[in-house]
């Protein structure tokens, strides 16, 4: 069975950072690209930032590329999003996810591409 779990969330103020963890059981963690999508109340699911399987090759969404960095712990099975300069609309629920892919491809800006989901943390940002 194939497990998700994420954490870190939390209610912070403008300008302050969080770092969200996610670790995967059930499945061989390197063979797969990973990342993070967010979930705003009343919006779709969108992308924030993916990484390969070797955790050199990294992607962003541009609002949050500059501010967001992600990185991958293959030998604990986690993956990282560490979130600087956070603003109030980066409020949302942020969830992991495992790609269907080892490597970054088209589909790695798309839910489509991923086949295995965390339940979400919440992060709200104060202004």
């Amino acid at each position: 069975q194939v497990q998700l779990v994420e954490s870190g969330g939390g209610l912070v103020q403008a300008g302050e950072s969080l770092t969200l963890s996610c670790i995967l059981s059930g499945r061989a963690f390197s063979n797969h690209a990973m990342g993070w999508f967010l979930q705003a109340p009343g919006k779709e699911r969108e992308f924030v930032a993916a990484i390969g399987w070797t955790g050199w090759n990294t992607h962003y969404a541009d609002s949050v590329n500059g501010r967001f960095f992600i990185s991958r712990d293959n030998p604990r099975n986690t993956v990282f999003l560490q979130m600087n300069s956070l603003k109030p609309e980066d409020t949302a629920v942020y969830y992991c996810a495992s790609g269907r892919r080892s490597t970054l491809s088209d589909d790695t800006t798309q839910i489509t591409g991923y086949d295995y989901w965390g339940q979400g943390t919440q992060v709200t940002v104060t202004s």
